[in-house]
């Protein structure tokens, strides 16, 4: 099976310029350069960037080099797709700021060693060009009559869409104008809102540099019924451990619905698709199971294994101890923490699974004490402010409570 037979397989592709020249370009040759652009507009990537990342890493794993371009100068405009209102304006300190939590995050999920995968920052082409230049090279090949019939565009018009934000679509077309004339660029990637900016990209290199590339879209990650994932009652769900804990991370896939949990399988992991075709005959309770699969798989691949392991015991240990499945949060003060650290019966009683710290002690010397699922039998263990970004305690089989701070 190709790459490109495996993606489709997968449910990943939405949209291709050109199918058959793609999926022979990606069966036939080696090293083929594609990129998918991140607009730094966060100081952490989302579950929507996750998807982007596994795309990235079926095609690495098929031989072929991603570039990860961070919109250090398309950022400073910010993308009018899938927008009511224009992006807030970030600064070049907060863009650059961002553009290092990415790269932090983005190689723990794709290999950047040895030249197998490029990072570059549009910011380095983009915010020395002359206007004038510009509009001369690239505005020339853009019709506004066609640019205003793009989703992207027609959304806004009534609203109101700046000056501003109409130059996004040249400036992004005009990034795999600079990708193809310095890496060999041939293959845009993006989700399926930038269908009309990947093709303007596409487009523009046939009309200035008369060379051939394509642009390929894959499918946004939606429910069964149709809506965006990746959002929780509290906001987005983040890559940033400090921003959506491990274990907050493997609890919203454990709890997708039971119609979604295959399809994400199928879209988030490297999973063989043989295993997943065994799965599909599995029902009722045996869906949990394919959760739980999801969430580790998932977990394991943002925050690796140890943390995606502590996250697994943590949950098995609530719910298997028939725990219901809101468990009570306790914020601690850090008036309680002496030279940065609090002890574990100071914990108990600020948290009530104690009356007194003589009765906290007693506990974990029985072993009715667990904190992410591991027994804890030392009384004395004390606690670093960097351990509350994943923390549930546990008292006997039946009693959990988060702890942050």
């Amino acid at each position: 099976m190709t790459v490109f037979q495996e993606l489709k397989a997968r449910g990943l592709i939405a949209q291709a310029t050109d199918e058959e020249a793609i999926e022979k370009m990606l069966s036939t040759e080696k090293g083929v350069k594609f990129y998918i652009g991140f607009d730094p507009t966060a100081d952490s990537l989302h579950v929507g960037h996750f998807l982007q990342m596994v795309v990235m890493g079926h095609m690495q794993r098929a031989g072929h080099i991603p570039i990860a371009l961070f919109g250090g100068g398309t950022g400073m405009v910010g993308d009018p797709t899938g927008r009511t209102d224009m992006r807030k304006m970030l600064t070049k300190e907060q863009i650059a700021h961002n553009i290092e939590c990415f790269k932090k995050q983005m190689a723990g999920i794709v290999d950047f060693s040895d030249g197998k995968a490029i990072m570059v920052n549009n910011a380095d082409w983009l915010l020395g060009l002359n206007y004038i230049d510009f509009l001369r090279e690239v505005g020339v090949h853009f019709s506004v009559n066609r640019m205003l019939t793009a989703e992207c565009f027609k959304q806004r018009l009534e609203r109101g869409l700046s000056f501003l934000e109409f130059n996004y679509m040249l400036m992004q077309s005009y990034d795999f104008l600079v990708l193809n004339r310095k890496y060999g660029c041939r293959l845009e990637l993006g989700g399926d809102d930038q269908w009309s900016n990947i093709i303007g990209g596409v487009e523009l290199v046939r009309r200035s540099d008369k060379k051939e590339v394509y642009g390929l879209t894959f499918t946004l990650l939606t429910t069964s019924d149709g809506k965006k994932m990746g959002k929780t009652s509290g906001g987005a769900v983040w890559l940033d451990p400090e921003k959506t804990s491990p274990y907050d991370f493997y609890q919203y896939w454990r709890n997708v619905e039971d119609a979604d949990v295959l399809r994400c399988i199928k879209m988030l992991t490297f999973i063989p698709l043989e295993e997943i075709a065994k799965m599909e005959t599995w029902q009722g309770a045996e869906l949990n199971r394919a959760k739980e699969i999801l969430a580790f798989e998932v977990t394991k691949m943002v925050h690796g294994e140890e943390e995606a392991k502590k996250a697994e015991a943590a949950a098995k240990a609530l719910f298997g101890g028939g725990a219901a499945a809101e468990i009570p949060t306790v914020v601690l003060s850090k008036d309680l923490f002496a030279d940065g650290k609090i002890g574990l019966l100071d914990i108990m009683v600020a948290a009530g699974a104690a009356p007194s710290k003589g009765e906290a002690r007693r506990l974990v010397i029985q072993g009715g004490v667990n904190v992410n699922g591991a027994k804890v039998t030392d009384a004395t263990v004390r606690y670093e402010e960097k351990d509350f970004a994943d923390f549930v305690l546990g008292k006997g089989k039946k009693t959990f409570i988060k702890i942050t701070l």
